[in-house]
């Protein structure tokens, strides 16, 4: 690995050397280095391209790491990734891509990625995305998750600059006593687009959805924020959308809620708005330009 692709994987999945445990880093479209191991199995489909993650029943306090990497122009990289997570494993799961386009011309990432929980499972899910270079960098994550009864699936999904474009769609399904807490995090500027998508059926009795989204527009950038959370049973849904606008950016935010069962408890929250000026004015007596009293703000926000 170059220089390039060693701190594309730091900024993405914290990797500064090769991780202990199962791995797979993935570079332009194809599979750079692998490691599986008797808790944590990585396996290749033979139908497309992706790969298997498994991990084993009871398998406790294990990390797996799947990064992607692309360091090139003129590319589409399409993934179909599936996690089987068995009966009362605790894992955590690091994903992510990094982009650094060198050329004119558009590299693309999309990554589908479906979860399978069984019973008594955890999950915590962390997904970086980051784009450099002078060419479009588009990333389009689409993350399906179907988590069966007293398991809990924590998700936290990073945006934080680069990226040209951007469209996340998340699916999520839960039975009974499930719990599904999702953490987005994003950063536009330029031009830049980023989209999100949440589509959540709380079907099991006492499932729990928690969907909490921070966003950041500048510059000429747009936002568009969607989610839809369904209650089908005694269940309780919760969604926090909160926004900061600067210059001429754009912020859309669309949180719906769909209430199936009268023991249904769905709850939505939505703000847009800029810095405080008494956050900025109190910063930049201590000596801070007003810039970058602004990034300090803007960095406390997304941490």
């Amino acid at each position: 690995m170059n220089s390039i692709d060693k701190e594309l994987l730091k900024s993405i999945a914290d990797l500064h050397s090769i991780p202990e445990g199962s791995y797979n880093i993935r570079k332009n479209g194809e599979s750079l280095e692998r490691r599986s191991t008797s808790d944590i199995e990585i396996i290749s489909k033979e139908d497309k391209s992706g790969i298997d993650i498994i991990v084993h029943k009871g398998v406790k306090n294990k990390s797996v790491h799947i990064p992607v990497i692309i360091t090139v122009g003129d590319l589409t990289d399409v993934v179909y990734n599936d996690f089987y997570i068995g009966e009362d494993a605790d894992v955590l799961i690091v994903a992510g891509c990094g982009i650094h386009n060198p050329t004119g011309e558009e590299s693309r990432h999309d990554g589908i990625h479906t979860f399978h929980l069984e019973k008594n499972a955890k999950v915590r899910y962390v997904e970086k995305h980051l784009g450099s270079g002078i060419g479009e960098k588009v990333l389009n994550p689409l993350t399906k998750i179907f988590i069966k009864e007293n398991s809990e699936f924590e998700m936290e999904t990073i945006q934080l600059g680069g990226v040209t474009y951007s469209k996340r769609d998340t699916e999520a399904v839960l039975e009974d006593n499930a719990k599904l807490v999702i953490k987005e995090k994003i950063l536009t500027t330029e031009s830049q687009e980023a989209i999100t998508n949440f589509d959540v059926l709380l079907s099991g009795k006492n499932s729990h959805a928690q969907v909490i989204s921070r966003s950041v527009a500048k510059g000429n950038s747009k936002q568009s924020f969607m989610s839809n959370i369904v209650g089908e049973n005694a269940s309780f849904g919760h969604v926090e959308c909160d926004g900061i606008l600067l210059d001429n950016a754009q912020i859309i935010s669309v949180p719906k809620i769909d209430a199936k069962c009268p023991e249904a408890s769905l709850v939505h929250e939505a703000a847009i708005g800029k810095i405080a000026g008494e956050q900025l004015i109190k910063l930049m007596s201590l000596g801070l330009t007003h810039e970058e009293a602004e990034n300090l703000i803007i960095k406390g926000y997304l941490s």
